[in-house]
């Protein structure tokens, strides 16, 4: 392991200043279970192998420079704040967006390990600058792979072929890949799909920081204990240099940090993943796609590493490149794209579906972007799966459409809101109805016959289950009418319900649990005859019941006892 490669030096108190939080809280915890570090501080590639498997990285190089001694003092800075502090607290958008996404979904699937997404940007600072200053696409994926030297055992760990070159175009040996530099065989592991696209892609800072993230919390960590805190930094990369280097980075990113443009974030000083290092005996590192384009601890873009000069500190020119890459225009507005009336019956699904279009500063359609559909407000609607909120990319057109939401129970309206990720951009509102369940069928729960004498009341109460589609229909609603024998409305002396104002002879009910409705107690009144119950709904089911109002029968005359007969 090289873990000295490049180091910046500070002097006197400056050293100590910065270094002097990581390493007490490296002595407090002695970091259980790692293996002895060498004289010089690192546990080199020739050294014993940590029992607990090969780390993330396979050891590979890393960017060794320590946090600048004026740090940050804007903890809880938001996204999108002006770009303002210490160069080196930039983080550009996307990969901050990466890191604060990898954080709320560990937030939800394993809330104990308590990840916060600057112990991320330390690592992501360490291993690649931040994706090389964030040279990234709008999806994430870097413009060009970052790869580390082949793990031959010059120099290095000696690691075989695990994914037959599928991710590092090396079919003999491994390279650690992208901006999290995760080894093919861990990768193969805990490789993620965090933007929604299909693919698991190392190169990919969404998925990669997911990744790390997960690998970071596994074994059920608590990341704000400091023994899990340190075992997990040192699975990463089994150096104690990398862990005070890493701390040192995240506790500077905890003080605070501020958004900046992809392409434009500060790139660390000397050898770093790209590059083959100044190890004795290394050699340089193939790439499966080789390019002249210099690297950032390559400047020449040859063969040979470069000396450890910083890069150009130009404002806009982060990059550290020779010949910057042209930028594309930039993503500046999201907008509906002729999204349907959003409107369902509760229990159902929607048949029109939230569209939108992202375009950039030209006016142009952007593809590959990654787009949030979020549902806001006091409702159970849902994606399939039971999400509130789903990310998904932009096709050739610019256009991305949601999955069908499925209404929950609570009608009413709500909001799908459509955001761009890792942009503050003002978002697409678009408002959504739940509209109550319709029945379409109605039926008796049992055959009981209504019979009242006039002035008293039914003993029974009517009881009738509604449907829909042949599934229970909770929440339909149902109009009772009291009719004549014809048909006709009841007036005058019929049957009638307990309204508010008297008598009531209409009145629209709800059903409830299961689709069923238990009707109200029914007057019989004062005139006699046959009468009908008609039920109906919005949906076209009617049922009719039969009601007898009759006086009760008077009963047969006692016969008179007959009188004696005297002889």
């Amino acid at each position: 392991m090289a873990a000295h490669i490049g180091r910046r030096l500070y002097k006197g108190a400056a050293t100590t200043a910065v270094a002097a939080l990581a390493v007490a809280a490296l002595s407090a915890s002695q970091a259980p279970g790692a293996a002895p570090a060498p004289s010089g501080g690192s546990l080199e590639a020739t050294d014993t192998p940590p029992s607990s498997g090969t780390p993330v990285t396979g050891n590979s190089p890393y960017y060794t420079d320590l946090p600048p001694l004026n740090t940050p003092d804007n903890a809880g800075a938001a996204v999108g704040t002006p770009v303002t502090g210490a160069g080196e607290a930039g983080i550009p958008a996307t990969v901050l967006a990466a890191y604060k996404q990898a954080e709320r979904s560990l937030a939800e699937s394993d809330p104990e390990c308590r990840l916060p997404w600057q112990l991320l940007a330390a690592i992501g600072k360490v291993e690649s600058g931040q994706a090389r200053g964030g040279r990234v696409d709008a999806n994430g994926t870097t413009l060009t792979p970052i790869l580390g030297p082949v793990l031959n055992g010059v120099g290095f760990a000696n690691i075989s072929d695990t994914d037959k070159g599928a991710y590092d175009g090396d079919t003999v040996h491994d390279r650690a890949v992208g901006p999290m530099q995760f080894i093919p065989s861990t990768w193969q592991t805990w490789g993620q799909d965090a933007n929604g696209d299909g693919r698991k892609d190392p190169n990919n800072i969404y998925d990669a920081a997911l990744a790390a993230g997960r690998y970071l919390c596994h074994g059920g960590r608590d990341l704000t204990v400091q023994e899990d805190l340190d075992k997990a930094i040192l699975g990463y990369n089994h150096s104690r240099e990398y862990l005070r280097t890493v701390l040192s980075w995240f506790e500077y990113y905890k003080r605070g940090t501020h958004e900046v443009p992809d392409g434009t974030g500060v790139l660390p000083v000397g050898n770093g993943p790209d590059s083959a290092g100044s190890v004795p005996g290394a050699v340089p590192s193939p790439s499966p796609t080789p390019s002249p384009t210099p690297t950032p601890g390559n400047p020449g873009g040859g063969s040979t590493p470069g000396p450890s000069t910083p890069p150009p500190s130009t404002p806009g020119d982060g990059s550290g490149e020779a010949t910057p890459p042209s930028v594309p225009p930039r993503v500046s507005g999201i907008e509906n794209d002729g999204t349907g009336r959003l409107t369902a019956t509760a229990g159902e699904e929607f048949t029109a579906r939230a569209t939108v279009k992202v375009k950039n500063t030209a006016g142009e359609a952007v593809a590959r972007q990654a787009v949030r559909f979020t549902v806001i407000g006091d409702t159970d609607s849902r994606f399939p799966g039971g999400k509130s909120s789903v990310v998904l990319l932009t096709g050739a057109d610019g256009t991305v459409t949601s999955p069908a939401l499925r209404a929950g129970e609570k009608t009413g309206t709500f909001t799908v809101r459509a955001t761009v990720e890792g942009r503050t951009l003002a978002p697409v509102d678009l408002v959504a109805t739940v509209t109550q369940r319709v029945a379409d069928l109605l039926k008796r729960t049992d055959d009981t016959a209504f019979t009242a004498a006039p002035g008293t009341a039914f003993a029974e109460r009517l009881t009738v289950a509604a449907t829909c589609k042949g599934v229970a229909a909770p929440g339909a609603d149902v109009t009772v009418t009291v009719l004549t024998a014809d048909k006709q409305p009841a007036e005058g002396t019929g049957p009638w319900f307990e309204g508010t104002d008297g008598a009531v002879r209409t009145l629209t009910l709800r059903t409830g649990t299961g689709g069923l409705l238990e009707l109200p107690e029914l007057q019989a009144g004062d005139a006699t005859g046959s009468f009908l119950l008609r039920l109906t709904t919005p949906g076209g089911a009617s049922l009719d019941v039969e009601l007898t109002v009759e006086a009760p029968v008077a009963p047969s005359p006692s016969p008179s006892p007959s009188p004696s007969s005297t002889g």
